[in-house]
């Protein structure tokens, strides 16, 4: 009987039904608590939004690649998270498992591409939340006065900063998801507070100059080639992708990694008390929220200071908020910027950990991993995927330079939001009889054209993330082929119902 399932190539491809899914959540060793509200969803997206985009990469990228169109770079990667958003949303209120996209993956494209999404979702929400910790280990510095949370050791450098508040959030997740989303909506305050003020204090410092010229040339000194260069740019025979339309477009594409973590709400679809109708709320409102703030930020960073004064010199460190305020003379306002980052920062690799949690957690319960990890502690949380979640980041994070590895994050993203949008087409046709609290609007015109948006963004990154990202494939197909096809709970349901027929 195995045999005969091990020898069929049909059976990489099955599906697990959306009525299976959901009966799978009431195992009484893998269940999760439900005690969250569309509030609490809410918090946690404009948590893990707010972050490491709003506070460096915005200034980094204006300086580098764009120039004060920066925000028309914002608004494009904002319109491609909105159309992938309302699939989401649909999915998430269809199907509401954790999981998020592996799980809606498993009901409309099969066992292999849930595994191969899954796979991509731990290495997103893994780098993301390892460079986001380093990012928080700097502030701390800024913040209290030293360089930085490390420690070397000879020739051996320790992060111990980051090492730190991995272990302090790893420890919030496990004690249970309320817990969590309370600390998170006071961190979140904080933060959000912060943001207003770089609005409303640097709106006074605006010179309509700075914004000329609106869209640079591309500058001489600029030219990347090779892998170095967007595909976008490589396919079209251009020279650079900084500044002109093709650093507008490049632009869009690395600050959508400020957007990343509204689909980690769908991840927790399954601790919600009404997920039909909360689900869709908390994403997009939070998604909503921070599109605002992203923008207004983008606006006043470059209308205070001139492009080239956020340029990363040679050997020099990238520019960030504070960089704009203390060229006006606002010394005070870096201390504030860096303090509002530490709270973002917290909360960013909070949620990070807790979707990655999630998606393990699913493909643990579906025995695509280790059965074991699927089970839940006391308070119905999976404590031993959050122990390891955690190890695992804590050590990425407190050992290793990971500081090049972003676009990986974005170009995983991206695939995810390609095979979920074109999943809600699927899903349409195949089950038109499913009861959906929300139903993404003009299907499937809104589905393709999120298709193509996130396409078109992932010819905006690097030749060189491509290979990594391919890399990252062909191993993860190793792994599935050398144990999640094996071991695979609904594998051995098929096997059995076609024993018995």
């Amino acid at each position: 009987m195995g045999d005969e399932r091990g020898g069929s190539v049909a059976n990489r491809w099955r599906t697990k039904s959306v009525e299976q899914s959901i009966a799978d959540t009431d195992e009484p060793e893998t269940r999760l608590r439900r005690e969250l509200t569309w509030r609490d969803l809410t918090v946690f997206g404009v948590a893990v939004v707010i972050g490491a985009g709003i506070f460096t990469v915005t200034a980094s990228t204006a300086g580098d690649i764009t120039g004060p169109a920066i925000w028309i770079s914002f608004v494009i990667a904002a319109v491609t998270c909105a159309l992938a958003a309302l699939c989401y949303a649909e999915f998430a209120s269809t199907l509401p498992v954790a999981g998020s996209a592996y799980t809606f993956s498993y009901a409309t494209f099969g066992e292999f591409l849930a595994w191969i999404i899954g796979w991509n979702l731990l290495l997103e929400l893994a780098i993301g939340a390892a460079v986001v910790s380093k990012g928080w280990s700097s502030y701390l510095g800024s913040v209290f006065g030293f360089t930085g949370g490390t420690a070397t050791f000879g020739s051996f450098q320790l992060d111990w900063g980051a090492l730190v508040i991995v272990a302090v959030v790893g420890t919030l997740i496990a004690l249970g998801t309320k817990l969590s989303s309370r600390f998170s909506a006071v961190i979140t305050a904080i933060k959000v507070s912060v943001v207003v003020l770089v609005v409303v204090v640097g709106a006074f410092y605006i010179k309509g100059s700075n914004y000329s010229p609106f869209i640079p040339k591309p500058e001489a000194g600029h030219e990347a080639s090779g892998v170095n260069q967007s595909v976008l740019s490589l396919l079209t025979g251009a020279t650079s992708s900084h500044y002109g339309w093709y650093g507008v477009l490049a632009g869009a594409s690395i600050v959508f990694f400020a957007f990343i973590g509204f689909d980690i709400v769908a991840t927790m679809a399954e601790e919600t008390k009404e997920p039909q109708r909360d689900v869709p709320r908390g994403i997009l409102v939070s998604l909503g929220i921070v599109t605002l703030l992203y923008v207004a930020v983008a606006v006043v960073l470059s209308g205070m200071v001139s492009y080239t004064q956020l340029k990363t010199q040679a050997g020099g460190k990238p520019a960030n908020l504070a960089t704009a305020f203390t060229a006006n003379g606002i010394h005070w306002a870096s201390k504030i910027i860096a303090i509002g980052a530490l709270a973002g920062l917290t909360t960013v690799v909070m949620v990070l950990m807790l979707g990655q949690c999630r998606v393990l957690f699913a493909m643990a319960r579906d025995g695509l991993l280790p059965r074991p990890l699927a089970k839940t502690g006391s308070r119905g949380t999976p404590v031993r995927t959050t122990a390891l979640v955690a190890v695992v980041v804590g050590a990425t994070a407190s050992v290793f330079p990971i500081s090049k590895l972003e676009e990986m994050v974005n170009v995983g993203t991206l695939f995810a939001f390609v095979l979920v949008s074109a999943g809600v087409i699927v899903l349409r046709r195949t089950r038109p009889d499913l009861e959906r609290g929300f139903r993404a609007p003009w299907v499937p015109l809104l589905p393709i054209a999120s298709i193509c948006a996130c396409l078109w963004l992932m010819l905006n990154l690097t030749a060189l993330t491509w290979v990594r990202f391919g890399v990252w494939l062909l191993v993860g197909t190793a792994i599935y082929a050398g144990y999640g096809y094996r071991h695979s709970v609904q594998g051995r349901r098929t096997a059995e119902a076609a024993f018995t027929n």
